[in-house]
């Protein structure tokens, strides 16, 4: 043997050996790794479970439920169309919980409290159908004080104009059941202001609409990796022992 071919087998030696101890801290890692693991709680199978989690969430959220229910009332949205996060696709308004904001005078409020009952008619009804309710709040603040150019009594050139703040009144379910209201009529709403032991703030209630239509998601994400990983899980075989059935013995 020619001392070239020597020589490329002491290197091919010293190649595998190197391989070998890499293969070696490979193992020793791995083994670190998952040592005391199950397969619920390996590495890999976590890794996977997140990515089957945000693709079943990615695929969920591509059909958008209403937070509530009611009726479209303004629709921008067409078949076919592409829309951007975001973008406004239709007006839902829920016609089983209306309320009136009804604006009132300055001079109209020394005597307003909340609770105190409201008696008011439609234009669409007429005088003939009554509505009843009673006052539920006051707005912070009046129209002109919102605005975006808010009158500045400092600069002397002002004209005092009377000016109304939002009252809002709470209507009876059982009679918008009966004779149902639309968003924007018209109203004319009487206060009952005999009763004065309420209040003017505190007492009112904050009205907002929450769903719960998203929560569910997550839970069916997590069942649906539940029973992936059971259905891959490796069949666990059961030894039992051989039945014995006592024998007889034959007279011979």
């Amino acid at each position: 043997m020619s001392g070239e071919e020597l020589q490329h087998a002491r290197d091919a030696l010293t190649s595998a050996k190197a391989a070998l101890a890499a293969a070696q801290q490979e193992l020793a890692a791995n083994q670190a790794r998952v040592d005391r693991t199950t397969v619920e709680n390996h590495p890999d199978v976590l890794a996977a479970a997140a990515q089957v989690h945000d693709a079943y969430l990615d695929l969920a959220r591509t059909t958008l439920p209403a937070p509530v229910s009611g009726y479209v009332a303004k629709r921008s949205a067409q078949l076919g169309q592409r829309v951007a996060p975001g973008t406004p696709l239709m007006a839902i308004v829920p016609l089983d919980g209306v309320w009136v904001d009804a604006n009132f005078k300055e001079v109209q409020l020394a005597r307003m409290r909340i609770g105190q009952p409201v008696t008011l008619t439609a234009d669409v009804y007429g005088s003939k159908v009554k509505y009843h309710g009673h006052v539920e709040g006051f707005s912070a603040g009046t129209g002109a004080a919102f605005a975006v150019l808010p009158a500045q009594n400092a600069t002397g050139n002002w004209i005092k104009v009377v000016q109304r703040l939002p009252v809002r009144i709470r209507l009876d379910q059982r009679e918008l059941d009966a004779h149902p209201l639309r968003i924007g009529l018209s109203m004319l709403a009487e206060v009952d202001t005999r009763d004065e032991s309420g209040t003017q703030l505190g007492a009112a209630t904050t009205t907002s609409y929450r769903t719960d239509v998203f929560s569910r998601y997550g839970e069916e994400a997590d069942a649906e990796i539940a029973r992936i990983i059971e259905q891959n899980m490796p069949a666990r075989a059961v030894a039992s022992e051989p039945s014995r059935a006592p024998a007889r013995r034959r007279a011979g």
